[in-house]
């Protein structure tokens, strides 16, 4: 019961702190992200509490929307859910979870810290970025950023380090090659990596027909 309270209460928090928030980083993106890790978990030996808290608070102030500052959305958790007093132990592992997800931590040569809840939460968060709403999302962060949707003469990079990766600002469909196609491989559960194959086969056939279309033979 005090579970259920945390967790009614840590969504009426994030959905207060994401009002107005870019379309694909709102509250809709955590509700389905959440949704994912509770499919993801019936087949892992995981905390629920901590893949529940996980889920809903990683995005709660993801950098890219405040100059690339990564302390705050750890901040933001950990205050909030020492307020609502949840134990320490639930709380750091919490923290390490919003810390470690993101696909830019992953090109961290110094990244330590893995645990099967942040496996869940992470392929939550990865298979929204796969499939129909992955493309969405991809375009609708693009046109928010001003960004080309393709430039030929723009090659993806698939050699950037973290610093380079978050500094990007090249043209979406370049976005493809450096991030959203390579994370079918990047999954960390049985239940993530079956979802990932079919949403990643999705946006093949889309780039397929979008090539066609932008030289005249569709």
């Amino acid at each position: 019961m005090k579970n259920q309270k945390t967790i009614t209460n840590t969504i009426a928090f994030v959905k207060k702190q994401l009002q107005g928030a870019e379309g694909g980083h709102d509250w809709f993106h955590i509700e389905r992200v959440y949704k994912n890790a509770l499919l993801i978990s019936e087949s892992e030996s995981v905390d629920n509490l901590v893949v529940a808290l996980g889920a809903l608070l990683h995005d709660i102030a993801d950098s890219k929307f405040h100059n690339g500052d990564e302390t705050i959305g750890p901040k933001i958790a950990r205050e909030f859910l020492f307020k609502e007093n949840v134990d320490s132990k639930t709380i750091e592992h919490v923290v390490n979870i919003i810390k470690h997800i993101s696909y830019s931590s992953g090109l961290d040569s110094n990244k330590s810290f893995t645990s099967p809840e942040l496996n869940v939460v992470q392929d939550a968060d990865r298979l929204d970025a796969l499939g129909a709403i992955g493309i969405a999302r991809t375009f609708n962060y693009g046109g928010f950023k001003n960004r080309a949707l393709y430039n030929p003469d723009i090659k993806p990079d698939l050699n950037m380090d973290k610093a380079t990766y978050k500094k990007s600002d090249a043209p979406t469909i370049n976005h493809f090659y450096e991030k959203l196609l390579l994370l079918k491989d990047s999954m960390n559960t049985k239940t993530g990596k079956k979802i990932a194959e079919k949403r990643h086969q999705f946006m093949v056939e889309f780039l397929a027909h979008f090539y066609a279309e932008w030289d005249g033979k569709r």
